[in-house]
């Protein structure tokens, strides 16, 4: 019989096998092996390691590897002819997704750094992908996500350099007064519109460190990207603001920005005098002396308020078309203001703020090439000029170089004849009007002009038959300077006086008090009695004061040469008709007169701006008339009127036909 071995010891019961948890609640317990079970009811309390980073991960985060691979499959199915994936892809940054919470700021940093690492993929090939990217809106997204898109745009121009205008021509326009990027983004704090403008000026600056050729590019998407004249004052303030900030940190920069920024604004000055005169063609006087009160009100705002309203917009009667063109030009005043403002703050800022003369001698040699290369070729240019007036001042070096530059000019015979006789209205005008303007210099300048007067009057007597504009034009434009200069500087050419001479001495008219120096008595003489006749061609209005001061200072007596021109008659025929002249009439004959006639615009001519006309406060000399001389002013406008000549003497001239 068999037998059943049994164990030994007691019998127990085997052992249960532990339960197999679902792969889920593993999951869920990896982080914290010795959490207690959840509560139905309750959630338990957690504790956090303060040495752990903690990261709050949305559900719908992709994973950065997952992104990467992602990335790097969409561009390689697109070089096999799939283009399903880089389609997908040029969606995270296109635009125009309608569902912004479907993709994280999170995910899109991990796109962007996948393409960082891409970078080589983003060629022309891929041009519409790297177009997308470029318009993105980044400026207003968290900094992290700042810095990782300038890495990448930075990685993109330095690889693929046919993308550098593309990312310049992007930053340039987020900084207008409305920058592309400006819009708030879904489940993003609003960022500021200086804080807009401080990311696009750090990754320019960032992009033109890296990249030599960046400035060159830059430059000329400046020139395109500023505003049009016709654009409102805002537009042109906030424009014109960054293009200075730019110029702070890119000194290779400077003198172009400056450049473009002065031409345009020349643009604006000169069509404001353009509308100016023919307002007052069209309408009167009476409306153009009304243009500075239409806007008495004008403030620059310095810092943008972010409002989307222009400053400039005005309630227009669309009817009243004299009344809309006088807003127009009121607009363009208050640009132009705005605008001399700023300039005005920005040059100041390198005098005041900094000791080195070698920053100011910069910022001088900026001035004059602005003005030789535009404003001093630009006919009727009326304030622009005036910032060169200004800084020019500042000391005696600079005035020494500003005269010198006018005087160069005035006197190069390869120069255009316009640009020279400009260049003398500029240094007559200065010298004349500049209250810091040394009485040396005032001298100087009268023998420079006086010398080359006398020179011209040799060359041009011997065969002069009387006064004509368009063969003796330099000496009469150099005349004018010189009668000009002498109204407002004649005290700057008298010899040192006695100590005990007194101001009041100069109302005597015929007395010997006024000593001159030597030569400027028979120079004046000289010119205003030449056969060349300066005092009939030269402007009326300039003729007419320094005949007065002349009279009454007892240097010169011309009043029987006005007598005189008053029965001259300055012909020139218009032309003629199969062969014959055509025929003069008393209206042909004034109108051809006034042609005649210098015209007496001199460019420093009181500036009235009604907000940046402090800038030349202190420096600008008014017209102060002599003491005694004004009172008897009226009484021979009078005597004038009443003496006016019954027939005219025609004097001949070299351009008339009568051989």
């Amino acid at each position: 019989m068999s037998t059943v071995q049994r164990p030994a010891g007691p019998v127990t019961a085997s052992t249960p096998k532990p339960l197999h948890r679902r792969p889920t609640l593993v999951r869920k317990r990896d982080d914290d092996e010795g959490a207690p079970p959840s509560s139905p009811t309750k959630r338990a309390r957690v504790t956090f390691d303060t040495d752990v980073e903690v990261r709050v991960m949305e559900e719908w985060e992709k994973a950065p590897a997952l992104v990467q691979e992602e990335v790097r499959r969409a561009f390689a199915k697109r070089a096999l002819g799939d283009s399903s994936d880089y389609d997908k892809l040029k969606d995270v940054y296109s635009t125009k997704r309608d569902q912004e919470e479907d993709l994280s700021s999170t995910t899109l940093k991990s796109y962007t750094i996948a393409l960082t690492g891409d970078v080589s993929m983003l060629n022309k090939s891929n041009a519409d992908l790297v177009h997308l990217v470029l318009q993105s809106e980044w400026l207003g997204r968290q900094d992290d996500y700042i810095t990782v898109y300038v890495r990448l745009l930075a990685n993109i121009v330095s690889a693929h350099s046919v993308f550098l205008g593309d990312a310049m021509s992007m930053l340039v326009s987020n900084l207008t007064a409305k920058p592309p990027s400006n819009r708030q983004l879904p489940h993003h704090p609003p960022v500021s519109r200086p804080t807009i403008y401080s990311r696009v000026h750090k990754t320019i600056q960032y992009l033109l460190h890296l990249i030599p050729a960046a400035g060159r590019v830059l430059s000329t998407i400046l020139v395109k990207a500023f505003p049009h004249e016709t654009d409102s004052m805002r537009a042109h303030v906030i424009f014109v603001q960054n293009l200075l900030k730019l110029a702070g940190y890119a000194p290779e920069l400077r003198g172009e920005v400056l450049g473009l920024i002065t031409e345009r604004l020349v643009k604006i000055d000169v069509q404001v005098q353009v509308d100016l005169e023919d307002l007052a063609e069209d309408v009167g006087e009476g409306l153009v002396d009304r243009i500075p009160q239409v806007r008495p009100d004008l403030i620059i705002e310095e810092e943008d308020s972010g409002s989307s309203s222009e400053e400039s917009d005005f309630d227009e009667d669309e009817g009243d078309t004299d009344a809309q063109r006088t807003k127009d030009i009121a607009r363009n005043v208050e640009k132009m203001d705005a605008l001399l403002d700023i300039l005005f703050s920005h040059y100041d800022q390198v005098f005041r703020k900094t000791s080195s003369t070698q920053d100011h001698a910069g910022a001088i040699e900026i001035l004059l090439s602005q003005f030789v290369t535009t404003i001093l070729p630009t006919h009727r240019s009326r304030h622009t000029q005036f910032l060169l007036f200004h800084f020019a001042q500042q000391s005696p070096a600079h005035i020494d170089t500003f005269v010198g530059t006018c005087v160069q000019i005035t006197f190069d015979k390869t120069s255009p004849a316009m640009v020279r006789q400009a260049s003398a209205a500029y240094l007559a005008s200065f010298v004349a009007r500049g209250i810091h303007v040394p009485s040396d210099i005032v001298r100087d300048v009268f023998d420079y002009i006086t010398s080359e007067l006398e020179r011209l009057r040799r060359d041009y007597e011997p065969n002069c038959r009387g006064p004509d504009l368009r063969r003796y034009s330099s000496f009469y434009v150099l005349s004018q300077a010189l009668l000009y200069i002498f109204c407002f500087r004649w005290r700057d050419l008298e010899s040192d006086l006695n100590d005990d001479f007194e101001h009041g001495d100069l109302v005597s008219t015929f007395g010997h008090q006024h000593q001159w120096n030597s030569g400027v008595k028979e120079a004046l003489s000289s010119i205003v009695f030449s056969d060349l006749n300066p005092l009939k061609v030269c402007s009326p209005a300039i003729v007419t004061e320094f005949a007065r001061i002349a009279h009454h200072l007892g240097i010169v007596y011309v009043y029987h040469i006005l007598e005189k021109n008053k029965r001259v008659r300055l012909v020139r025929f218009a032309g003629n008709v199969y062969g014959q002249p055509n025929r003069e009439t008393a209206l042909s004959a004034k109108k051809d007169e006034d042609y005649q006639h210098l015209d007496e615009y001199f460019p420093f001519d009181p500036y009235h701006l009604p907000k940046s006309k402090r800038w030349i406060e202190g420096d600008y000399r008014e017209w102060v008339g002599i003491p005694g001389l004004d009172d008897d002013k009226a009484s021979e406008s009078e005597s004038d009127e009443e003496e006016a000549a019954d027939s005219d003497v025609e004097q001949g001239t070299e351009t008339d036909e009568t051989g």
